[in-house]
């Protein structure tokens, strides 16, 4: 699989829209019904190429203290879509507003070991944006370069023995931290489905 040269928006969602959806990326199998939740990929569209803001949770969560992460969360009862659930999450988090929020499809849904049945919505943003991080959730965001996330030459997986079968963990470092597990596989899914031929 090669990595695209040159991917400004136009090249990007040429790609994104032209092609069937490629088989997603293997998930783990749930023994009861999941939790629905929804995250948002925000690819921002910078000058000098299109880049994808992560968040950094906070250390004292109970729940993948530090991990790396998109925007998002569970599914709450007054959420009228998994679509409205990525978007609310995406405002309280990080302070970003829909209406800078360009969504122009979704990856397949993932299903995590903790339970939920994660729906990944992809928008694009157009700076300048002004963010406002909850702290009590979110430490710090950062931006990677949508070029570098989808060359799989960054992707490393790790199989792991659960309950007898062997599951993929997904890992893609990125200078001093790694973006890995159910984040990891959504950057996959979408390098996978941009980058087929």
């Amino acid at each position: 699989m090669t990595m695209i040269p040159s991917m400004d928006k136009g090249t990007f969602l040429n790609r994104f829209y032209q092609f069937v959806p490629p088989q997603p990326e293997a998930d783990y199998p749930l023994r009861k019904a999941p939790r629905p939740a929804a995250v948002l990929v925000p690819i921002i569209d910078r000058s000098d190429g299109l880049s994808v803001l992560f968040t950094q949770r906070a250390k004292h969560l109970r729940h993948h203290a530090g991990q790396v992460s998109f925007p998002g969360g569970k599914q709450e009862q007054e959420d009228i879509s998994p679509l409205h659930t990525a978007l609310r999450e995406s405002a309280e988090e990080i302070g970003l507003d829909e209406t800078y929020i360009d969504v122009i499809g979704q990856l397949p849904q993932y299903r995590t070991i903790t339970g939920f049945l994660v729906q990944p919505f992809v928008g694009l943003i157009q700076p300048p944006i002004k963010l406002t991080l909850d702290q009590n959730e979110v430490e710090s965001v950062f931006e990677v370069p949508l070029d570098y996330l989808l060359d799989q030459k960054n992707h490393f997986i790790h199989w792991a023995d659960r309950r007898g079968s062997k599951h993929p963990v997904y890992f893609i470092p990125w200078q001093d931290t790694c973006i890995w597990g159910a984040t990891a596989a959504f950057v996959r899914n979408l390098s996978n489905l941009v980058n087929q031929h």
